[in-house]
C-alpha cells in the first residue's frame, strides 16, 4: 500500500475557498468486479456479466449529461469511474449522484463501479497548471487502459466522451481501448434502440437551446438566488426560514406555502405556514423544493384563498375570498430541488397554434397542477398530441418565465385505464420493474412437482407449534399474501397464551442479498404472552423463531359470522368440508372458542388503550365491484367488523411489545414509529363545526381529544359524529418511522394509538421497515442468530437515511393509493348520464362552508367534493318550492356556519352545516389533467329513493373499526379494512404484471397495501 497526498478546494465561509491536503492510500488489490477476470479479485457481490461484447467507461460529462441514456437496461458492461462519480456528485448535487449509485447496486442493470483513485496503477496527481476537466478524462482513460490490460485483452474497453481534444489525443493510443463520442457509440452499437437515440437528442437539443438562450436573454423575469454560503450565515441568523415549498393545487398559480422545519430563530415566533403569494415570490422554486424564504413587513402579509377554486389561472383572488392575514414571505434560495419525473401533456394543434412560431420549442402542461408549464425542444408535438408524456426539468435561469426540460418517454393514450394508471405511479416515482433473474433466484424453488420442504437443520433451531397449537389466520376473502396468524391456547396452569405469528421474510430475504437491496406449511417469527386467566394481564412475553401449521384460512365474514352465532358461514371453511358431523361439531367448538377468546382479549387491550386517550377517527374505504367482464359494476363502502378490530388489536400489541423489545436491546439503533401530537392551529375547523351543533372540543391531548368526539353524538344524525372524526383525522400529523438516536425519548410517543413505543412488525411481506424490525429483534433475542449482531442492524446514522426513504415511499404509496381511488370513482360515473342515471344522485352531508359554496361528503360513494352555490357566469343556487335547485342572478351570503343565497326577485336559501342535501355527481374531464368529480346541488333535501336504504344503512354505522384511520397504519389496520382490494383481472395486461397480479390494476392494489391506507386525510401511524 503507497501513501500520497490529494489537494482539494473547497469552498468555506462567504467568498473563501479553503486548501485542504488529505492523505490518500493507494492499494493494488481493488477489485475490478469482472466476471471474466484472470486475476484474484474477489468475486462476491454484483459483478459485471460475461456474456457482453465490451465494456464502456463514460467520462464525467458523459455521466452527468446522459445518466438518463446509461440507465437502459440494454446497454451492459458499464464501468463508472470513481473520478467521474464523484465529479457527478460535485456538479450536480447528492440526488443525482444518490440515483447514480441505486443504478450501480441494481441487479437488473450490468454496470459497476470502480475506484480508480484509490488504485495503485490508476491514480494520477493533476499536474500543474492542469485543468480539473482533463485530468478528470486523463484519470479516467488511464484507469479503462488500466482495465483493458487487468483482463488480458479479453474484453475491448470503450470511453466515451463528448470532449472532441480527448477523442483526437487518446483514440489510437492504446490498442484494443477505444474512445469515441457518444453519440458515435450509439449509432454504431445500439442503431435499433429508438428510445435511447431520441432521448439522447432531446437531452442534446436541450442544452443547445440552454446555451442559446443564456446568450440572448439579458433581462431578467426572476431575481437571482443568493449563494448558498449567504443562505446557510441567514438561516443560522433567523433572518431567512428554511422549509420545503408546498403549491395550493386549487390555487397553484397564486398560493404556496412554506412548511417550517426547525431552522432559525424567527422560526419559533410563528406559530403557522409561510404564505407565497404569486409566481415572482415562488422564484422559480418547485413544488417540493426546500428553499430559504425571507419574511415580509407584515403590513405585506395576506391571506389565503377561502372560497372553492377550480385550479384557477388568473393573477389575482377577489378580496372577500381570502382570510385573516398570515406570515407572507419570498423565496430568495434554493437549498435543495427535488425535481423528478413529470407526466405531461403536449398542447393539442389549436394551442400549438397560438405558442408560436418556433414549432421545436413547446409549452407542455404537467398532470400536476402544482408544476408549471415546461418548454422543452422536439420535433414530435404533433406525433404526441395525444399521449400522456414523461419529461424531465434541467434548469430554470432568472432570464426564463419556465423551466426548461427535456423529453423522456411516453407512457399511453390519453383517458386510456393503463396510461392513466402509469401516470400515478410515475408521478409518485413508483418503480414496477420486474425483479431480477438474480434476485428471484435467491428465492426458494415450489412447484407441485417439488413442494418447499422444512429444512431439517432449521427444524432444530426452531420451536415447534404445528402440533401443540390451534393457528389460524384471518383475512379478506380471496386474500393470497397471508403473512400473519393467530393462536389462542389455555396453559396448563390455567392461564393463557395468545400468539401472533409473523412470516419469517427475513429468512429469505438475507441481510445486503440483491432482493434486500431492492426491497428493502411456513417459517414464522411469533409473540406469545402468558396472559392471567381472568384479568388479561400479561405475565410473560416470549419471542421465538417458530415453525407453524395453520389449520384454518378464514375470512373475516366467515369469522364474524361464527362469533355471531351463523353456522352457514362453515360452507365457507374449506378446511371443515368432508368432515363426518361429529369431527366437525368438535372442530368447530375448539375453533369458535378461539376466536370468543380472541375477542374478549381484544376487548380489554381496546380499553386499556381507549383509557390512555387512543383515539378512533373515521374515514371511508371504497370497495370496487366488478362485473363479469370486469367493466366497474358498483362502488362500495366497506363495513366494519368486529372480528376487523379483534385482528388489529393484536397486531398492534404485537408490534407494541417487539418495539419495547428491540428499543431495550438497541437504545440509539432501533426502528420505531412515533406519532407526534398535531399542531393546535389544526383543529380549528373542527372546533367551528362541532359549535355549530352546540359540542365543544377539547384538543389539548388525545385523551381529552377522545373523550370530547365521544360525547359529540347526535341522536338524530350519527353522521355528525363521523364527519367530526373525520376532521379530527385531517388535523393529525403524519407518523413518521425513526431512528432512536436520532431524538429524544419523550419524543417516541404514539399519539393516535396512546402507546409509548411503537413499530412495525407484523408485515414483512409489504413493507421494508417490517424486515428492518425482524432483524432487530433476532439480534436482540436469539443467541443462536447466524453471524455477528453487526449483519443485523444499521448505525444510528444509516438507520436514519434508510426511515428518510421509507417514510418518503410511504408518503408516494399513500398519494397513489388516494389517485388510484379518484381514478375508478371518475371512471364508474364517467359514462352514466347524471339527468337519468339515479346511480348519479345520492345524499350528501355539509361539512364546511366556503365564500362561494360548500364541501359535501357523499356517504354512499365515500366521496369529499366542492358543490359551487354561486357559478361562473355569477349566479346563485335558488331553491323552488318541492326543493329543485336551479341558477338565477342574486348574491351569496357567508356565515360562520351557514350561507345564504338571495337572488334578485327576493328568494332565499340558506344551507348549515351538516345539512342532508342531494346531489348530482358528475365527471370533469381534462385533457392534461387527471378527470375529477364534481357535485351539483339538485335539492336542498335529503336524497329521498330507494337507495335511500343504502346510505341510512351508512348512517347507521355508529363506529367503524378501532384505529381505522388514524390506526391504520397498524398491521391490524391493513390486514383489517386496507387489504379490501379491486380485484381487476384483465388477460390482455399480463405483460404488466410484476406478481401474481394480473396487470397494473393489481398493482396499485399492492400499493394500497404499501399506503398504511388514509382515503380521506393525511394520517399515517
Amino acid at each position: 500500500m503507497l501513501r500520497t497526498e490529494k489537494v482539494l478546494q473547497v469552498r468555506g465561509g462567504p467568498g473563501r475557498a479553503v486548501r485542504l491536503v488529505r492523505e490518500l492510500y493507494l492499494r493494488p488489490d481493488v477489485p475490478c468486479r469482472s466476471a471474466r477476470c484472470p486475476a484474484a479479485c474477489p468475486r462476491d457481490g454484483k459483478l459485471l456479466s460475461d456474456d457482453v461484447t465490451h465494456y464502456v467507461v463514460p467520462d464525467c460529462k458523459v455521466v452527468q449529461d446522459y445518466l438518463e441514456v446509461l440507465e437502459f437496461p440494454e446497454l451492459k458492461g458499464i464501468i463508472f469511474m470513481q473520478t467521474a462519480c464523484q465529479a457527478l456528485q460535485h456538479q450536480k448535487g447528492r440526488r443525482q449522484y444518490n440515483k447514480l449509485r441505486s443504478l450501480v447496486k441494481d441487479a437488473r442493470h450490468d454496470c459497476t463501479m470502480f475506484a480508480n483513485e484509490f488504485h495503485q496503477h490508476c491514480y494520477l496527481p493533476r499536474e500543474k497548471g492542469e485543468s480539473m476537466e482533463k485530468w478528470q478524462t486523463r484519470s479516467i482513460y488511464t484507469a479503462a487502459v488500466w482495465y483493458y490490460n487487468h483482463c488480458l485483452g479479453q474484453m475491448p474497453v470503450i470511453m466515451v466522451t463528448e470532449d472532441e481534444d480527448a477523442i483526437r489525443q487518446y483514440g489510437n493510443e492504446t490498442e484494443g481501448v477505444f474512445v469515441i463520442s457518444f453519440k458515435n457509440y450509439l449509432d454504431n452499437f445500439w442503431p435499433d434502440l429508438k428510445a435511447a437515440h431520441e432521448l439522447f437528442d432531446s437531452i442534446l437539443q436541450a442544452q443547445r437551446e440552454r446555451e442559446s438562450e443564456s446568450q440572448e436573454n439579458n433581462g431578467k423575469e426572476y431575481p437571482e438566488h443568493l449563494p448558498v454560503e449567504i443562505l446557510e450565515a441567514g438561516i443560522k441568523s433567523g433572518r431567512y426560514i428554511q422549509g420545503t415549498l408546498n403549491v395550493n393545487k386549487h390555487r397553484a398559480q397564486l398560493e404556496a406555502f412554506v412548511r417550517l422545519e426547525g431552522f432559525g430563530s424567527k422560526e419559533r415566533e410563528l406559530q403557522s405556514d409561510i404564505l407565497i403569494y404569486g409566481a415572482k415570490a415562488r422564484n422559480r422554486a418547485i413544488h417540493g423544493d426546500v428553499v430559504a424564504v425571507e419574511l415580509l413587513p407584515s403590513h405585506e402579509w395576506k391571506g389565503r384563498t377561502v372560497a372553492l377554486c377550480e385550479n384557477e389561472t388568473e393573477d389575482k383572488a377577489p378580496a372577500e375570498t381570502t382570510g385573516d392575514p398570515m406570515p407572507t414571505g419570498k423565496v430568495v434560495g434554493i437549498i435543495q430541488k427535488n425535481w423528478r419525473d413529470y407526466v405531461v401533456t403536449f398542447p393539442s394543434k389549436e394551442e400549438s397554434q397560438s405558442q408560436g412560431r418556433n414549432a421545436h420549442k413547446v409549452l407542455v402542461t404537467p398532470w400536476d397542477y402544482r408544476i408549471p408549464k415546461i418548454r422543452i425542444s422536439t420535433q414530435q408535438a404533433e406525433a404526441l398530441q395525444e399521449y400522456r408524456v414523461v419529461v424531465r426539468i434541467d434548469s430554470w435561469e432568472s432570464t426564463s418565465v419556465y423551466p426548461n426540460g427535456h423529453f423522456v418517454r411516453v407512457l399511453g393514450r390519453i383517458g386510456d385505464l393503463e396510461g392513466e394508471i402509469a401516470a400515478i405511479l410515475v408521478e409518485n416515482s413508483i418503480c414496477i420493474a420486474p425483479f431480477s433473474e438474480i434476485q428471484m433466484s435467491e428465492m426458494p424453488q415450489s412447484s407441485s412437482e417439488n413442494p418447499w420442504k422444512v429444512n431439517p437443520e432449521e427444524e432444530e433451531n426452531r420451536l415447534d407449534l404445528r402440533e401443540g397449537h390451534l393457528i389460524f389466520s384471518i383475512d379478506p376473502k380471496g386474500c393470497e399474501d397471508v403473512d400473519d396468524a393467530l393462536s389462542i391456547r389455555t396453559l396448563p396452569n390455567g392461564n393463557l397464551e395468545l400468539g401472533v405469528h409473523i412470516a419469517d421474510v427475513t429468512h429469505f430475504v438475507a441481510a445486503n442479498s440483491y432482493t434486500d437491496v431492492e426491497a428493502r406449511a411456513r417459517y414464522a417469527v411469533s409473540v406469545l404472552w402468558e396472559l392471567e386467566k381472568e384479568s388479561y394481564e400479561t405475565l410473560q412475553v416470549y419471542y421465538k423463531k417458530t415453525i407453524i401449521r395453520s389449520a384454518y384460512k378464514l375470512s373475516y365474514e366467515a369469522a364474524q359470522g361464527l362469533l355471531d352465532g351463523d353456522i352457514s358461514v362453515v360452507e365457507d371453511i374449506l378446511e371443515l368440508k368432508d368432515l363426518d358431523e361429529r369431527m366437525t361439531q368438535k372442530k368447530l367448538h375448539e375453533l369458535v372458542w378461539a376466536l370468543s377468546k380472541l375477542t374478549d382479549i381484544a376487548r380489554h387491550i381496546r380499553a386499556k388503550r381507549d383509557s390512555c386517550g387512543a383515539l378512533e377517527l373515521e374515514g371511508v374505504e371504497i370497495r370496487v365491484q366488478l362485473d363479469d367482464k370486469n367493466n366497474i359494476d358498483d362502488l362500495i363502502p366497506s363495513q366494519p367488523l368486529e372480528v376487523h378490530e379483534t385482528v388489529a388489536e393484536c397486531m398492534i400489541l404485537a408490534n407494541h411489545w417487539v418495539a419495547k423489545k428491540i428499543l431495550e436491546r438497541f437504545p440509539h439503533q432501533a426502528l420505531l414509529r412515533q406519532h407526534p401530537p398535531p399542531r393546535q392551529e389544526f383543529f380549528n375547523e373542527l372546533k367551528e363545526c362541532a359549535a355549530a351543533k352546540g359540542f365543544s372540543i377539547d384538543t389539548w391531548s388525545n385523551k381529552a381529544l377522545a373523550e370530547s368526539l365521544d360525547k359529540a353524538n347526535d341522536p338524530l344524525d350519527p353522521i355528525v359524529n363521523k364527519l367530526l372524526r373525520s376532521m379530527a383525522s385531517h388535523a393529525m400529523s403524519n407518523a413518521l418511522y425513526f431512528s432512536t438516536g436520532s431524538c429524544p425519548e419523550e419524543e417516541f410517543h404514539h399519539y393516535g394509538l396512546a402507546l409509548d413505543k411503537y413499530t412495525h412488525f407484523t408485515s414483512p411481506i409489504r413493507r421494508y421497515a417490517d424486515i428492518v424490525v425482524h432483524r432487530l429483534l433476532m439480534a436482540a433475542t436469539l443467541k443462536e442468530s447466524k453471524g455477528d449482531v453487526k449483519d443485523y442492524i444499521f448505525t444510528n446514522k444509516d438507520l436514519q437515511e434508510l426511515c428518510k426513504h421509507i417514510n418518503n415511499r410511504n408518503r408516494a404509496a399513500q398519494r397513489a393509493q388516494k389517485q388510484s381511488t379518484e381514478l375508478f370513482q371518475c371512471t364508474y360515473f364517467r359514462d352514466k348520464t347524471p339527468q337519468t342515471d339515479e346511480r348519479c344522485v345520492a345524499d350528501g352531508v355539509i361539512y364546511s362552508i366556503r365564500t362561494n359554496g360548500v364541501l359535501v361528503f357523499v356517504p354512499r360513494y365515500g366521496i369529499k367534493g366542492a358543490a359551487y352555490m354561486k357559478n361562473k357566469e355569477g349566479l346563485v343556487i335558488s331553491c323552488q318550492g318541492d326543493g329543485s335547485c336551479e341558477w338565477k342572478p342574486g348574491s351569496l351570503y357567508r356565515f360562520q356556519n351557514r350561507i345564504t343565497s338571495t337572488t334578485t326577485t327576493g328568494e332565499s336559501v340558506t344551507l348549515s352545516l351538516f345539512d342532508h342535501i342531494t346531489v348530482q355527481i358528475l365527471v370533469q374531464t381534462s385533457r392534461c389533467h387527471a378527470n375529477t368529480i364534481k357535485l351539483e346541488i339538485i335539492r336542498n333535501a335529503p336524497y329521498q329513493t330507494s337507495g335511500t336504504e343504502v346510505s341510512q344503512k351508512n348512517f347507521q354505522v355508529m363506529k367503524s373499526e378501532l384505529v381505522n384511520e388514524v390506526s391504520q397504519s397498524a398491521e391490524a389496520s391493513q390486514h383489517a379494512e386496507e387489504k379490501a382490494r379491486v380485484e381487476v383481472i384483465d388477460e390482455d395486461l399480463q405483460e404488466y404484471c410484476q406478481t401474481k397480479g394480473a396487470s397494473l390494476y393489481q398493482l396499485l392494489e399492492e400499493i394500497r397495501d404499501l399506503a398504511l391506507l388514509d382515503v380521506s386525510a393525511d394520517i399515517r401511524t
